[in-house]
């Protein structure tokens, strides 16, 4: 008697399964059963992509691809027979042709409705959603590289940037054609700052497809983040040359112009990418945070109208509130300028979650841990005196330092180089819950061997030969007894300001990256009263170590200050230094404008316009506020 259609299928299936049980120990009775079944059933699109599994494990490589091409033609929906044709296409370097099965294994993806359901919810920014279902996909099929790919935006997003990159090169591991995650690799490596990396990756992407503007505009902003700014910028003007309307690159183009101080260029540039796009927030901010600009009544209302608009961004949203705050505290409108100014901050703090605990909990364990007997116990690390560490608080006057150091002949001024904190959490474990334990743990050839590799890791950065130069990272505070360790030679300043100005400052501020304390004023004073805490407790233990400026006492009298700070760094007094507004250095910064002009009081009073709603400030504060030597 015949089957039934129900019989045959549960006899296919059974079939299917002792082959694929047989792939592990036995691939060449694997392939034997795949092709049985085949001249039974050969239109069985699992019997193809099985035959080329079980022949692309014996190396048959070429007699795999013609099983898998044939799986995919029979269904073009089949992701895991296109993941299967790239491997075996990348055996045997076709990489034309791996890239090709890679975009066939991306487009049978679209039709999967899990990966459907998330990419909705990421376009809804409903990012709990999207992990959850883009997890569970992964557990079903751990190499599904669309799945690994839309993870990892959304741990791009969430600013959790090492996640990402793992997750970008699994999927590379998997598909090497996979050029959209190889873009996506570049973007993340460059917000993580990891430069030099970024441009091999680019590199590649480029020999592949020299004249894509996405990678050509992405190489640019690299060359612009290790310094090469005049190429960048000729980069940049190369591209909107061929491709005018692009907003997003007028932008770009601004901030490298800004940066090496070609500043009316860079309002022009800034001004074009608002007229293609005035729904572009950050550009109205770019603008004010050139703060030099002066908005008129005109630009007011345009920022007014574009920030009640119904369909933008957050990101848009919060850029334009910090605009308008900038615009009417230049107004005199102290009322309105907070509303905007605190508008922006909620959206802001929303994105990023700020745990101060954490940081009271370091700084507690540091006190109990690292004292006068525990560096005494540790000498060594690497004894090179290059670096020159200024920390503190954000906007505390530690760009003017920097600039009035980087116009003596010994010292190179550089940027806010993450590269402490990268190290730190790497080999030192700073985000574990035992830290800074794992610090006792660092032997003295580790101890070095990490000075070093910052002094190779930061090479990029520097231009000119000088003995010297500058990481002006502020939030290396945290990290002061991490640096005694593996640089015991290096300098270390503190640039301080008067509490309410710099809280102020900071909130008023939008930071392109980081700064999670700068969008609560209680936050801002619980994070200043806490580095102010850690420096107190490393000058007890290591009296000296630290040099402290106070803004205000370099305001009132610079030349001493500045033969003061020279003479603690060993190095004579040069004229140069109280000039520091004639270096036509590039200054990547929210100060660069402000530190190309002479010394000024500008600013010093500007937080008292908002002393009403400083409270939470105050309050956070405490003893700090009342024990700072000098008036606000």
């Amino acid at each position: 008697m015949a089957r039934t259609a129900a019989e045959a299928t549960g006899t296919l299936a059974q079939a299917l399964d002792h082959a694929r049980r047989l792939l592990g120990r036995d691939p060449a009775m694997a392939a034997q059963q795949a092709s049985e079944i085949l001249r039974v059933v050969p239109g069985s699109v699992a019997a193809h992509r099985l035959l080329g599994t079980a022949l692309g494990l014996q190396g048959r490589h070429r007699e795999a691809i013609t099983a898998l091409a044939r799986a995919t033609t029979l269904d073009a929906g089949d992701a895991e027979a296109w993941r299967q044709l790239a491997g075996q296409l990348t055996a045997i370097g076709d990489r034309e042709g791996a890239a090709r099965a890679t975009a066939g294994e991306l487009q049978a993806s679209t039709r999967n409705p899990a990966l459907i359901r998330a990419a909705l919810a990421l376009r809804a920014n409903d990012l709990p959603v999207a992990e959850q279902l883009l997890r569970d996909q992964l557990r079903q099929d751990p190499d599904d590289i669309a799945a690994l790919r839309m993870l990892a935006e959304l741990a791009a997003r969430l600013g959790r940037f090492p996640d990402a990159r793992l997750l970008l090169e699994r999927a590379l591991e998997i598909a090497p054609g996979f050029t959209a995650a190889r873009h996506h690799l570049a973007i993340v490596l460059y917000r993580q700052q990891r430069s030099v990396e970024a441009l091999a990756v680019l590199e590649t992407l480029l020999e592949a497809d020299p004249d894509n503007p996405a990678y050509r505009s992405l190489k640019a902003a690299v060359f612009a983040a290790v310094g090469e700014l005049d190429s960048a910028a000729q980069d940049f003007a190369a591209l909107l040359a061929e491709r005018p309307n692009q907003p997003k690159l007028w932008m770009s183009y601004g901030h490298a112009l800004k940066t090496v101080g070609r500043q009316a260029e860079a309002v022009t540039a800034y001004r074009e990418a608002i007229s293609r796009d005035p729904r572009l927030g950050e550009a109205w901010w770019s603008l004010a945070n050139l703060k030099t600009v002066r908005f008129d009544g005109e630009d007011v209302a345009a920022m007014r109208e574009g920030a009640a608009r119904g369909d933008l961004k957050p990101e848009d949203a919060l850029h334009f509130h910090f605009a308008l705050g900038k615009a009417l505290e230049d107004a005199g409108d102290a009322v309105a300028a907070f509303e905007h100014y605190a508008a922006g901050n909620r959206l802001r703090r929303q994105q990023l979650p700020f745990d101060g605990r954490a940081i009271t909990r370091r700084i507690v364990a540091t006190e109990q841990q690292c004292d006068s007997d525990f560096f005494a116990a540790r000498p060594g690390g690497c004894p090179a005196p290059d670096p020159i560490f200024i920390i503190g608080m954000p906007r505390s006057g530690s760009t003017l330092i920097e600039q009035i150091l980087a116009s003596h002949s010994a010292i190179e001024g550089t940027q806010e180089l993450p590269d402490i904190a990268l190290l730190s959490r790497r080999d030192a474990g700073f985000d574990a819950g035992d830290y800074p334990a794992t610090l006792a743990a660092l032997t003295p050839e580790q101890r070095r061997a990490l000075g070093e590799e910052f002094l190779e890791r930061t090479r990029i950065q520097r231009k000119t030969t000088k003995p010297l130069f500058i990481d002006k990272m502020p939030n290396n505070w945290q990290h002061l007894a991490f640096i005694q360790l593996i640089l015991p030679n290096a300098r270390i300043i503190d640039a301080r300001r008067h509490p309410l100005a710099c809280g102020w400052s900071n909130f008023k501020q939008h930071f392109a990256r980081g700064q999670a304390f700068a969008y609560d004023l209680a936050d801002i004073g619980h994070y200043y009263a806490s580095y102010v805490r850690l420096t107190a407790h490393v000058d007890r233990v290591l009296p000296g170590r630290i040099v402290r400026v106070f803004h205000e006492a370099l305001l009132a009298d610079p030349e001493t200050e500045v033969r003061r700070l020279l003479a603690a760094l060993d190095l004579d007094f040069e004229p140069a230094c109280l000039k520091f507004h004639e270096n036509a250095r590039a200054v990547r910064t929210a100060s660069s404008e402000q530190v190309r002009r002479p010394l000024n009081r500008d600013g010093v009073d500007a937080w008292k316009p908002f002393d009403p709603w400083l409270g939470p400030l105050r309050e956070a504060l405490g003893p700090v506020l009342t024990d700072y030597p000098f008036e606000g």
